[in-house]
């Protein structure tokens, strides 16, 4: 017995997830999208795991390249986010014209503006229903200040200090 797609979707909504881009490729042929479905795996070696939807040309291109990068947005980049999420109506390499746009060291896409740029050579790709999983290797990473875009019930939200601090 399972759920249906509504209820997971409900259920998911509540989770609240950083907002980042997953961008590929180089010239013409960059590719991204916005994605909440980003974690780290392990610190040896550094690497992380990004869900990837099997029907975008964003898939289709880091399979075939081998890398990604995944770009932290901060929390004044919510039309960024919206851009890459399809809202604006842009596709393939047209929504880089939306945000200031660099390099990584491996020729991948950096969104200068990023809280983190992290550069990544797929590991390993497996698929799991509409999704294919990459496991990244992270080979380079810059970092910048500031505080980052959350996603959770269905809208975009900055976060706030409530004074409270961790205890090492």
């Amino acid at each position: 017995m399972g759920i249906t797609t509504d209820l997971f979707r409900q259920s998911m909504a509540l989770f609240p997830g950083a907002v980042t881009l997953i961008t590929t490729g180089q010239g013409d042929g960059r590719r991204g999208i916005t994605a909440t479905a980003v974690c780290s795996v392990s610190d040896s070696p550094p690497s992380l795991l990004a869900c990837v939807n099997r029907k975008t040309e964003t898939c289709d291109t880091i399979s075939r390249t081998g890398r990604f990068s995944v770009q932290l947005l901060d929390d004044t980049s919510d039309e960024i986010a919206m851009a890459f999420a399809g809202a604006r109506k842009l596709e393939g390499a047209a929504k880089f014209g939306v945000g200031r746009w660099a390099c990584t060291a491996f020729g991948q896409p950096r969104l200068l503006t990023a809280l983190a740029c992290l550069s990544c050579r797929v590991l390993t790709e497996s698929d799991s229903g509409s999704h294919r999983i990459f496991v990244g290797e992270i080979e380079d990473a810059v970092l910048a200040d500031g505080d980052a875009l959350v996603y959770v019930r269905s809208r975009f939200h900055r976060l706030q200090a409530t004074g409270l601090a961790a205890k090492a």
